[in-house]
């Protein structure tokens, strides 16, 4: 077969670029995700021998670096499980895949961010370029007779051919670019590996002329004691384990012994990785049975709502043998799988209470997945929960439920919330006015899943949850909050306000459910509600963008704020015949107008135009 020229996929040029110039303060990290792929190679290969022994290679697995200072280059080397050609296209030739343009937007020339950024997208391998000139992979995988060769300057395009290989593995050539002779130097190597791989259980060799030695200990840092073990050491290791560039925010080793014997070394990020809420996205936990790396695709090891946690889980119970179809009906692996999440809830509640500002960091990263839990996990609903805060109108900042069940009105049995898509948007809606002037607290929900998991859990602390935009709330047994000497808010006579509902009733027909005077508004002349038992209007709306609903399903109850001069206007107006255009298309009006407010669609925006320019025509007459 001839050589195959083909493109990067995505703006994988200008992503290779910024790569580059984001990384020039820090480009020795790309020995240290050189060597970290070709120890994942050896790991996933040493779990396949298991299975089929003639995979080993003799001798063991290792990893072989050697200089090249004539050729001006730098070769990595594993006798690990290697790729096949289609395994080369799709891990070398795809490039931040389903996350590239917002990738892009995200970056800003700060160098030590971008470089999180980059590392959040899983372009480690991609940080040979800011060193290379030119990058050649060639490979092998484990069973096949066929090698083939990767070749790129990273400027846009590779190259697929076939070529030549001993034995299975990887075999990574970097060619230095002019001014990268520091890495020809074979003591700046050396600090290289110390610093960033000292960890990796696989030997790294260094080749040097005619002297091959050792450069990392080659200890699994998980078995080692806590005592003995550096806050940077932890660092790197995280850095190896999640393919990362930012530091952990949470780092958590324990070693349980007794009828179950296993160590865990897990890391919570202090970033986001990008693919955080993509429905495939799973957990990056890796399961190792006596120090042997069994797996990381284990899904019974960690819940899905703790798929942000990035670490290993070492099991000296089961057996080494074990298949991933054993491992989903494995008692043990629950057993662990429960000690491990309790742990994590356990730190978590500790940082909670002991430096709650540097909690909130981990919560706005990553709230909105472990929320996931209250619908997907019921056992854990009360430990989330606590852990769980949230906006509201009582303050800029963060609450707890217990803080907002404190604060409860004298009579207010009920937890009440609203949501949406963001907390100032919704700070500003007329469904919270009847709330604020009473002082009620209303807590303001932003994430998608607060729709699910509210009806799911109910209540809490025996409060129930309550949206205020359902119907059927009574905000009467709630005093109003008024300065002293505050004259009562006029209101409409009750009469013309009666004929008014009746006349908005038979105007808008079938448009809506019913017409109704509103305790909610203090400001606002209407707003819509659904009625009880209806689904709450964000969350339908919510349904209909993603294709699950259809558009009208169910109707809307218009409420009125019988204080509102608008709203006292036009009850002066109905007992005129001659004004029954004007109050109808005041009524069509004022529904649209809702529904702008509440972030929905206009039916007719031609007829919403010809109706507001009619208004605003009689306005100025």
């Amino acid at each position: 077969m001839s050589e195959e020229k083909l493109n990067f996929q995505a703006e994988v040029g200008k992503i290779l670029e910024i790569v580059v110039n984001s990384l020039y303060s820090n480009k020795e990290i790309f020995v240290r995700e050189l060597v970290s792929n070709a120890s994942d190679a050896c790991d996933k290969l040493r779990y396949l021998a298991l299975t089929a022994p003639d995979l080993a290679p003799e001798g063991g697995f290792r990893i072989d670096i050697s200089i090249d200072e004539k050729k001006r280059s730098l070769t990595f080397a594993d006798n690990g499980i290697g790729m096949s050609r289609d395994e080369l296209i799709e891990n070398l030739g795809t490039i931040a895949r389903s996350g590239t343009t917002a990738f892009l937007e995200s970056l800003t020339g700060d160098a030590k961010k971008d470089a999180a950024l980059i590392g959040q997208f899983g372009v480690g391998f991609y940080a040979s370029f800011a060193v290379a000139k030119q990058v050649d992979v060639i490979t092998r995988r484990a069973g096949e007779e066929a090698a083939w060769k990767w070749s790129s300057d990273g400027k846009g395009a590779f190259s697929i051919d076939e070529a030549e290989r001993d034995s299975q593995g990887t075999t990574v050539v970097v060619h230095l670019a002019k001014d990268e002779s520091e890495y020809l130097d074979e003591s700046r190597l050396r600090h290289i590996i110390k610093t960033y791989s000292d960890h990796i259980a696989i030997p790294i060799y260094l080749t040097s002329g005619d002297e091959e030695s050792q450069l990392n200990s080659g200890s699994a840092l998980w078995t080692r004691p806590r005592t003995e073990i550096t806050d940077e050491q932890y660092k790197e290791f995280y850095h190896h384990v999640g393919h990362t560039f930012d530091d952990p925010w949470l780092t958590i080793h324990t070693k349980a012994e007794g009828k179950i014997e296993y160590a865990t070394l897990l890391f919570i990020p202090s970033t986001q990785p990008f693919d955080l809420m993509h429905p495939d996205r799973r957990h990056r936990v890796k399961l190792f049975v006596k120090r042997v790396f069994i797996t990381d695709e284990c899904e019974e090891l960690m819940p899905h709502y703790f798929r942000f946690v990035r670490g290993i889980v070492d099991s000296e119970d089961l057996p080494l043998n074990v298949s991933r179809e054993m491992l989903q009906h494995n008692l043990l692996v629950t057993k662990i799988r429960s000690a491990v999440v309790n742990k994590l809830f356990s730190e978590l509640k500790k940082k909670a209470d002991k430096a709650p500002d540097e909690y909130l960091t981990f919560w706005e990263n990553f709230g909105a997945v472990l929320k996931e839990g209250l619908y997907e996990d019921p056992s854990s609903h009360e430990k989330i929960l606590e852990l769980a805060r949230f906006h509201s109108t009582a303050s800029d900042g963060w609450t707890t439920l217990a803080d907002y069940v404190d604060r409860m009105k004298e009579g207010q049995d009920e937890i009440y919330f609203i949501t949406g898509d963001d907390a100032e948007t919704l700070n500003a809606s007329p469904q919270l006015e009847g709330f604020r002037a009473r002082g009620v607290e209303v807590l303001l929900l932003t994430d998608p899943i607060d729709e699910f998991w509210i009806p799911t859990v109910g209540e809490f602390s025996e409060k129930r949850f309550r949206s205020v935009t359902s119907g059927g709330i009574d905000l009467g047994k709630f005093a109003v909050d008024k300065q002293e000497d505050a004259p009562e808010p006029e209101k409409a006579d009750a009469g013309g306000l009666a004929e008014l509902i009746l006349r908005f009733k038979d105007a808008l027909g079938d448009e809506i459910k019913d017409v109704r005077s509103s305790e909610r508004l203090t400001d606002s002349a209407v707003c819509l509600v659904a009625d009880v038992g209806d689904m709450d209007l964000h969350l339908e709306r919510m349904l209909k963008m993603q294709g699950h609903m259809q558009v009208g399903a169910s109707k809307r109850i218009l409420e009125v704020n019988p204080s509102h001069p608008l709203i006292r206007r036009l009850t002066k107006l109905v007992d005129d015949p001659a004004n029954d255009e004007t109050v109808s298309e005041m009524a069509h009006l004022l529904v649209d107008e809702a529904r702008i407010i509440e972030g929905e669609q206009i039916a007719n925006p031609s007829a919403f135009t010809k109706r507001l320019n009619s208004a605003l025509e009689r306005g100025l007459a």
